[in-house]
């Protein structure tokens, strides 16, 4: 899971998910606990006032004069239920609501013993029982009086109990949840005001983090802006060296050129060294062209590819004039190549001068994005390159045609540049007949601004 948001917000869940039902298991607990003393209090009351209201005469006979005082012992069924027992466990007496029910017996308790259970065979029922000796002038008699309850009033209680708790739990849980999104959407903010600001970055909008962030994260911002501060100076200070090799490089080599031109005697020398300074300048351009590539990276603004398409057909169709040459271009205005500008201009550069070079008088300019990636096609109406002569084309210094001016180094900085952005060139026959060279590259498209 990617989202920081969504790790925390299930991981709250997850924890406030177990907390709950902890929570739920204690309070049901403590409540069932509660109800069961309850209940007890209640039925060893009832047994003292049985107690009460019972008499033993000389002989030993157990009398109820009064009946028992709690009205639901006269009611069969009521679900209050009393018996009493002697010593021999022998039921002496029991309350006419046992009538048509299987109430539980009393047992047989000595002296001053007390007895709560739970017993769950039949409706299930709620026992207390209490046993005593009865003392007369003819002797003692021992009893033991038992009141019982059924089970399912308790039941119930406890359902609607769990019931009511499970659903204001479920709504607390709920009301928690929703505050802590809430907190982390407002905690996590500087952090997607970051993520907004870099993707301003990758699309030219900004040039740097400009938000007041929290003490945090502000390092991190900072560090950012240095970052970048640093990286457009050391690329200007590279391209500014770049540029000053190339100037110091171009200079002894042109007097050079100037010096065999002049020594016509010797031409066999002359052409040696002719083809000597031809290659060290292929080298030297390779090479400076190459190091100038930028490479792939998000920080660098997005360039637009059309203007640049545009700006280099119109240059092009000036340099080849005596051909006509008519340029197609099917290229959405809001396509941007994301990437440096001057690796955009030199890559277009160079295909579409191998385009115009070979055209007869067309050379069509295609792009689509899919999936972040730009699809470039130049094709032209020229002799085309052969499935053979494709593979070695794409090398340094590999011309098809020697007569037609140039390094042969173009196509292979293209290569080079392309492959920088983690990219790739394909050569094939294009539908006008002629080569058509096919660029991928990474992309995007720029909303209407």
């Amino acid at each position: 899971m990617r989202s920081l948001n969504a790790r925390v917000t299930l991981g709250a869940a997850v924890v406030l998910a177990v907390f709950v039902a902890l929570s739920a298991f204690a309070l049901e607990r403590a409540f069932r606990d509660s109800a069961r003393s309850a209940r007890q209090e209640r039925l060893l009351a009832q047994v003292y006032l049985l107690m009460a209201a019972a008499e033993v005469d000389p002989q030993g006979k157990l009398i109820l004069a009064n009946g028992p005082s709690e009205p639901r012992l006269d009611q069969p069924g009521s679900g209050l239920y009393a018996s009493i027992v002697d010593g021999a466990g022998d039921v002496l007496w029991r309350s006419r609501s046992t009538l048509s029910v299987d109430a539980p017996k009393a047992p047989s308790l000595p002296a001053g013993q007390q007895r709560f259970e739970q017993i769950d065979s039949g409706a299930g029922f709620f026992q207390e029982s209490f046993g005593v000796t009865w003392a007369t002038a003819s002797g003692s008699y021992p009893f033991t009086f038992s009141v019982a309850e059924d089970l399912k009033p308790f039941r119930d209680q406890l359902a609607v109990y769990r019931r009511s708790l499970w659903s204001w739990l479920g709504i607390l849980a709920v009301l928690v949840l929703a505050a802590q999104w809430a907190t982390l959407r407002w905690g996590l903010k500087p952090l997607r005001r970051v993520a907004d600001e870099l993707t301003g970055l990758e699309k030219g909008e900004r040039d740097r983090l400009a938000g007041d962030y929290p003490t945090e994260i502000k390092r991190l911002t900072d560090n950012l802006n240095t970052l970048l501060t640093h990286e457009r100076a050391r690329q200007t200070r590279y391209r500014d060296a770049l540029a000053d090799l190339a100037h110091s490089m171009k200079t002894p080599l042109a007097l050079m050129r100037s010096v065999i031109a002049e020594a016509g005697s010797e031409a066999k020398s002359a052409q040696t060294l002719n083809e000597q300074v031809d290659r060290m300048d292929r080298i030297v351009g390779y090479h400076l062209q190459r190091a100038a590539a930028s490479g792939r990276s998000k920080l660098l603004a997005p360039q637009p590819l059309r203007p640049a398409v545009e700006r280099i057909c119109a240059a092009l169709g000036k340099v080849h004039a005596d051909k006509w040459v008519e340029a197609e271009l099917d290229v959405d205005p809001a396509l941007a190549f994301r990437g440096d500008e001057g690796d955009l201009t030199e890559v277009l550069g160079n295909v579409l001068d191998n385009a115009f070079k070979w055209a007869r008088c067309r050379v069509r300019v295609h792009a689509q994005l899919a999936q972040d990636r730009i699809h470039l096609h130049v094709e032209d109406d020229g002799p085309g390159i052969s499935p053979e002569a494709a593979a070695h084309v794409l090398e340094r210094g590999t011309r098809t045609d020697q007569s037609v001016p140039g390094h042969g180094i173009g196509l292979a900085v293209t290569r080079d540049i392309v492959e920088a952005y983690e990219g790739r060139v394909e050569i094939s026959r294009g539908a006008l007949g002629g080569a058509r060279i096919t660029l991928t590259l990474p992309g995007l498209l720029q909303p209407d601004r």
